[in-house]
């Protein structure tokens, strides 16, 4: 279908109302996914007419995306069909929030900066710090399985959503979980809503365990003239009693970034000197009293010294918040600084970051290709390809480096993806990697939840 007939659009204003179909094909732009265009979208302003919404799409045999604000839109592979776009913006509200308890129930299409500064009233907070933070929603945040710095510390959103509501491929609306920390036992169905590209269901509403901001923290900087040094420093912060809050390794040009002009656009207080672009430079954030950020000083001192640094220097408070800041939005400042970038996420185990990221490098080098980098303490790295333009010479180079890259990491049981990269060469790069071991797992869960093809046709791992 290309375009809406009145008939459609009448049948969609009868569950979700006039005002909340959008149908003239220069207001659709904004809901294009690599260049393709709905032929509608609608507004539901409750879970029973997204409920409703699918079973429409059902009984017509349409394709549905649902999206929030739409700053994940570019990942993954462009959707076979896609035919209704499900706008999730008018589900913005927090739906319980009990500080004592720590939790927090929110529908999916509540802004993140929203829920920070309700959060912020109680001194509590939520780990999503995660890329597009300004703008993104928590339903986008979840189904994409974006993650940010903080996940050294308090892991992924798999670790803190309690329950989940979410509207099946049968236009079913189902729960998951609860709202509280404890529950009862059986299986997380929820959490396979999590990193699926919104293929499995449309999530509605979503329940966290919320976090105490900690009383004082501190970021300290060690650099290095290598990746080797800095994730042997890695490796003893590791071995050490210290639990920080995050953790992440930049190469010299991500280091530059962090004061680049789109840095300075998402935070413009943060000093100059908090980082050196010559460096690789280890940035670690330590919460504690003031006893415990004394010790960590002299400590980090020492574990860098031991470790090969050139300079090791620490940071306030306001400081660290607006680094991290900057920190958290390394993607979108890749993206801003070449029209060509590619940035892949690689996975692997902690002993083997050290041999991926030469493997890395020579690939990129080896196809006279510029790269940047930044890794989490946990063994996964953004490797970004950030040289040339979009012709076939450049995606030709690509190809072979990205392809280097993955028989690497497969060798060190690693994984790997390309989240991001230019429209035309989705079909030349493996965006979602080699094929995976458990892909007719994944298949079977497909049928289940969405036996007849309605969500994201095509956009996922293996075409799904």
């Amino acid at each position: 279908m290309n375009t809406a007939d009145a008939t459609f659009c009448s049948q969609l204003a009868a569950i979700a109302g006039s005002a909340n179909i959008i149908s003239d094909p220069s207001e659709l732009t904004p809901y294009e996914i690599d260049g393709k265009a709905p032929a509608a979208a609608v507004r539901p302003g409750s879970s029973e007419e997204v409920a409703g919404i699918v079973k429409f799409a059902l009984s017509e045999n349409l394709a549905i995306v649902a999206s929030g604000a739409r700053t994940k839109l570019g990942t993954g592979m462009p959707p076979r069909r896609y035919d209704l776009a499900v706008d999730m913006a008018r589900l913005a509200r927090v739906t319980a929030y009990d500080p004592q308890d720590l939790t927090l129930g929110v529908e999916s299409g509540i802004s993140l900066r929203e829920i920070t500064n309700l959060l912020a009233g109680h001194r509590q907070f939520l780990p999503l710090a995660v890329p597009f933070a300004e703008r993104a929603t928590v339903g986008g945040t979840v189904a994409s399985g974006v993650d940010g710095p903080l996940r050294q510390f308090y892991g992924t959103a798999r670790d803190y959503v309690l329950g989940m509501e979410f509207v099946t491929g049968a236009g079913i609306l189902a729960k998951s979980g609860g709202r509280v920390v404890k529950n009862v036992s059986g299986y997380d169905i929820h959490k396979v809503m999590i990193g699926a590209f919104g293929t499995l269901g449309i999530v509605t509403k979503v329940n966290f365990r919320t976090f105490p901001l900690p009383e004082s923290m501190r970021a300290f900087v060690a650099e290095f003239k290598g990746p080797d040094d800095a994730i042997e420093l890695r490796h003893r912060l590791a071995r050490s009693p210290f639990a920080p809050l995050m953790l992440e390794i930049l190469s010299p040009r991500a280091a530059g970034m962090l004061s680049n002009g789109m840095a300075v656009e998402l935070e413009p207080n943060t000093p100059l000197r908090a980082v050196t672009a010559a460096n690789w430079n280890v940035i670690t954030v330590i919460a504690g009293n003031e006893k415990v950020l004394e010790r960590f000083d002299r400590d980090f001192g020492q574990m860098a010294e031991q470790s090969g640094t050139i300079g090791v220097h620490s940071l306030g408070e306001y400081e660290t918040l607006s680094l991290f800041g900057r920190m958290k939005e390394f993607a979108p400042g890749v993206l801003a600084s070449c029209s060509a970038a590619t940035i892949m996420k690689i996975s692997v185990l902690v002993g083997g970051m050290k041999e991926m990221f030469a493997s890395a490098i020579q690939a990129a080098e080896a196809n006279s290709l510029e790269w940047t980098a930044a890794a989490r303490g946990l063994g996964v790295i953004y490797f970004a390809l950030v040289s040339g333009d979009q012709g076939d010479e450049n995606c030709r180079r690509v190809v072979q480096a990205t392809e280097r890259i993955f028989a690497e990491c497969s060798r060190l049981n690693g994984n790997a993806t390309i989240p991001w990269c230019p429209v035309g060469w989705k079909n030349a790069v493996r965006v979602w990697g080699p094929e995976r071991a458990d892909l007719d797992q994944m298949r079977k869960l497909k049928k289940v939840f969405d036996p007849n093809n309605v969500f994201s046709p095509g956009r996922f791992v293996g075409g799904l």
